[in-house]
Order: C-alpha cells, then sequence, then structure tokens
C-alpha cells in the first residue's frame, strides 16, 4: 500500500489530498504545516520536521507555499523520496530548485493536477499548432476570491501548452493586465486575464479568435476534489519512476 505524506496539509487542498487518499485506501504518514498542530485525520499527526515525514512517506505531495518549496525539496533528496508538486505562484528560482532536485529524485511539478485540465492542455497544444499566428489565443481564468497569484498555475500551464504548439516562448509572446489605452493586440501573442469572486474551485477557458470565427475550448471544476484525486493517482504513478522531472502528460499516458 503506497504511503503518502502532505507537505501543507492544514490548508483546503492538504485535506482534500487527505480524504482521496483514504478514499483510495492509500496510507498516509503525517504532514506538515506551518501551524504543525492537530491532526489531518483521526489519528494521523502533523510535524514541523519535513526530513521526518519524508522518511516516513513513500512518496510526498506539496501543496503548500513557494517559500517552504527548497526545504521540502532537501528532505525529499536527504530521504531519497519522489514528490508532487502543486504548489502554484512558482518563479524561475523556484524552477530551478525543481531541476536541480530531479537530479536526485523524481520530481513531477504541475499547475494542476485535474486529468480534464491536463487533457485539455494537450487539446489546446495541438490546437495552436494547427492554426496559424492570425488565430488570438486568449485564456481567461476565474477562481475564488482568497486565490492570490495570477494568472493561475492552471492558466500558465494551458499558455506554455500554447507556445509549444507554436515553437515559442511564452514569456516573449504574452499580454497581461491591459488597461487604459493599450494600443492594438500583436500578433501571435498569448493573451490573460484573471477573474476572482466567490468560491469558484477554477474556471478556465481557452479562445482561438480569428476573422469571422471563434473556437473556445475549456473546463470548468466543480469542486477541489477532482485535483487532489488527479494529486493522489498522480503520486502513485510516481513511485518507482527513475530520477527525473516529469509532469501530467505521462500520467496520463500522453
Amino acid at each position: 500500500m503506497t504511503t503518502i505524506g502532505i507537505f501543507g496539509a492544514a490548508g483546503r487542498m492538504g485535506r482534500a489530498i487527505a480524504q482521496a487518499a483514504a478514499d483510495a485506501g492509500l496510507g498516509i504518514a503525517g504532514g506538515t504545516d506551518r501551524d504543525s498542530v492537530g491532526e489531518i485525520a483521526p489519528g494521523i499527526a502533523m510535524t514541523a520536521d519535513p526530513l521526518a515525514l519524508a522518511q516516513a512517506s513513500e512518496v510526498l505531495i506539496d501543496f503548500s507555499v513557494p517559500g517552504a518549496l527548497g526545504a521540502h525539496l532537501d528532505a525529499c533528496i536527504a530521504a531519497r523520496k519522489p514528490v508532487l508538486i502543486g504548489t502554484t505562484g512558482l518563479e524561475a528560482v523556484h524552477h530551478a530548485l525543481i531541476d536541480k532536485a530531479a537530479v536526485h529524485i523524481p520530481v513531477l511539478q504541475t499547475g494542476n493536477t485535474s486529468l480534464g485540465v491536463n487533457l485539455l492542455a494537450a487539446l489546446v497544444e495541438q490546437a495552436a499548432a494547427g492554426l496559424g499566428d492570425d488565430w488570438d489565443i486568449e485564456i481567461v481564468e476565474m477562481h475564488h476570491r482568497h486565490k492570490v497569484d495570477a494568472p493561475s498555475g492552471t492558466a500558465l500551464l494551458l499558455g506554455e501548452a500554447a507556445a509549444r504548439g507554436r515553437g515559442i516562448a511564452l514569456a516573449e509572446h504574452s499580454e497581461r493586465g491591459r488597461d487604459g489605452i493599450t494600443g492594438a493586440r500583436a500578433q501571435g501573442a498569448i493573451g490573460f486575464a484573471a477573474l476572482r469572486g466567490g468560491s469558484v474551485a477554477g474556471d478556465h477557458q481557452v479562445i482561438f479568435a480569428a476573422e469571422g470565427e471563434r473556437i473556445e475550448i475549456g473546463h470548468r471544476a466543480e469542486n477541489r476534489s477532482i485535483f487532489a484525486r488527479g494529486a493522489v493517482k498522480a503520486a502513485r504513478w510516481l513511485v518507482g519512476q527513475p530520477a527525473g522531472r516529469y509532469d501530467m502528460k505521462g500520467v496520463l499516458g500522453l
């Protein structure tokens, strides 16, 4: 039986993952969080020691905060345990840490663990590859009022998929935060719009717009359980993989 440790266990996603793991009949070694007190499930305690958690787990799942990523990766490397990273808001420095860790252990990093969203990303990449840059691409996302990063990790995942399809770098061909007199839209750019409000778990829409026609494909998350189930499935897949950096394509066999 796979035993999972959860970094960020007291958060909404951490608790959802604990429930999904229990529903799947998996063991939960425990969890860490900033407070590191209480239980994430009956009889499963929190700890302040990420290394102890890593040593007690077969695989780790991290849905915490970017500032904790370095310590969590260090613990996983020291314990030689694989880790799935679903934390969003990561910057270049965090991805560099992940690349270094992936030399020693299996690391799966993704902006979204939903199986549906990752299938959507594959479709977006295929559509972007088949359509010319006279088709404008816009990515619209909406999340609950408490989400602090924008665009969402999922929106960026979809943007990267579109950029791969076109053979371009997203960082050099994206438009964000339009306000005021912005001028004409740059041809070939990938635009982002972020909406925040209420209790929305996550809505994403990718729009391909050309003269006289438009293609719209999207995904709507009705609750966090879909992300938790996907994270548990991906964590089970990660066990036994060789050291390296992975994404959800491997889990889906894409």
